[in-house]
């Protein structure tokens, strides 16, 4: 927990000093506390974007964005990668330890029994139009279980928590692959209880009657650590949505499937399917040192998608680990990608590059993401619902922390930038003047 230390900024304002206590984390990070700014000199902050804000305390995430360092619950990503499966990294942020070889059967097996769909929902995939984006789909259809599992209200939730917990995190699982089932024509496939999550989802989508699916030990692995990667990354923008809408005492599909719109867009979970459309762009068109160029003049309003993230000012440390797997993976499948010969090039340049450096513009983790992806045969429209189920966890670990702090609902203020009385004051008393007549 934060240590609130016996020390305090003085801000000078209007012939007065006010002490603004500072906090500081169990990592050293310090924050003003400013709870009582408003009252003690009716001044509110600017920071738009959150920038330079701390909207809570939490102990589920930790990210030192100038050293490249995650670690969920104090533990580093580069360990969990090598040691953990996307359960265990599950259970990790919601119960805030690693379990217990009993605690992962008895999770595993609440993840199995809480993994079918409502048969009655399945019919809400009949009426989306031909070509919806699965993630439209998926934001929907989670929403529509608070209708058809009931007693969602807060405390009801709150006394069920891990049945509440377990079943968003298998469920949607299952919702994923019906939606893309649904949008190819194929029969939908349940989830079999033999089989682990990871592999799970991958016989969900690919196993057909004609052509059954060989599930690949390797894909396996690879699918286990892309989702550990995205499981959790502190206050995004799409975990801030499930923080706000929660506040209001949501229920907990409703607020999950806020923090899944959040996500779908292309400055957020869209990333990935928007770097792979660029590298196809690129591809096609052969010379890359153009689109370099593009990407520095100012004047240009291209970016080269993949590239700098808000919190990373160095190597993002996902970057690392999915690039070694994404080069691994395709060398041992055979699989020769002509994108991926363009990602590694304008890595090669971007890095010796002073421009790219200066601005600390680093390849992120949706770089080399799509392609891995892609190797593994998942759709390029599925891109992003893969970042959601990864992300599961780590929403329901910050609601179910939310919750546990007794927060008060979200309320930002504002700075008023509008029309004062006196500017339309001539205005009104036109309009009085008429009326009167």
């Amino acid at each position: 927990m934060a240590e609130e230390n016996k020390k305090f900024a003085v801000l000078k304002f209007e012939g007065r000093e006010i002490e603004l206590p500072v906090v500081t984390g169990t990592e050293g990070d310090k924050a003003l506390d400013i709870q009582t700014l408003r009252r003690s000199t009716g001044l509110v902050t600017i920071d738009p974007g959150f920038a330079n804000t701390a909207s809570c305390r939490s102990q589920i995430t930790y990210i030192d964005g100038e050293k490249g360092v995650l670690r969920y619950r104090g533990i580093p990503i580069e360990e969990l990668v090598k040691k953990s499966t996307f359960v265990d990294v599950a259970y990790l942020l919601v119960h805030g330890t690693l379990p217990t070889e009993q605690e992962r059967l008895d999770f595993s097996s609440m993840l199995n029994l809480n993994s079918l769909v409502h048969e009655d929902m399945r019919r809400f995939f009949d009426h989306f139009p031909q070509g919806a984006h699965p993630m439209h789909i998926l934001s929907t259809m989670i929403n529509a279980m608070a209708a058809f599992y009931p007693n969602v209200d807060i405390n009801t939730t709150i006394a069920n928590i891990e049945q509440s917990c377990a079943r968003v995190i298998s469920i949607v699982r299952t919702i994923a692959a019906f939606a893309y089932k649904k949008s190819i024509g194929e029969p939908l496939v349940y989830p079999r209880h033999d089989l682990s999550y990871c592999a799970n989802f991958l016989n969900m989508m690919f196993d057909s009657p004609v052509r059954p699916y060989h599930i690949s030990p390797e894909a396996v692995r690879l699918l286990n650590i892309l989702f550990i990667l995205h499981a959790d990354h502190e206050q995004n923008c799409s975990t801030s949505a499930v923080r706000v809408i929660g506040s209001a005492q949501v229920n907990l599909y409703a607020t999950i499937s806020a923090g899944t719109s959040a996500l779908s867009g292309p400055l957020h979970g869209g990333a990935n399917q928007a770097v792979i459309e660029q590298l196809k762009m690129i591809y096609k068109d052969g010379d890359i040192h153009k689109f370099i160029k593009m990407a520095k003049d100012k004047n240009n309003p291209f970016r080269l998608m993949g590239f700098g993230h808000r919190v990373y000012k160095s190597y993002d440390p996902r970057a690392v680990i999915i690039r070694k797997e994404c080069e691994r993976f395709l060398a041992r499948s055979g699989i020769t990608d002509p994108l991926l010969d363009v990602a590694r090039k304008l890595e090669e340049i971007a890095l010796k590059d002073e421009y790219f450096v200066e601005r600390n513009l680093y390849p992120n983790v949706d770089f080399y993401t799509g392609i891995l992806y892609r190797a593994m045969g998942i759709p390029e429209n599925m891109f992003t619902v893969m970042f959601a189920l990864a992300r599961l966890p780590g929403w329901v670990a910050h609601w179910r922390e939310m919750i546990g702090d007794s927060t008060k609902i979200v309320r930002p203020r504002q700075l008023y930038i509008g029309r004062t009385i006196q500017e339309i004051g001539e205005e009104l008393e036109t309009r009085s003047s008429r009326f009167l007549l």
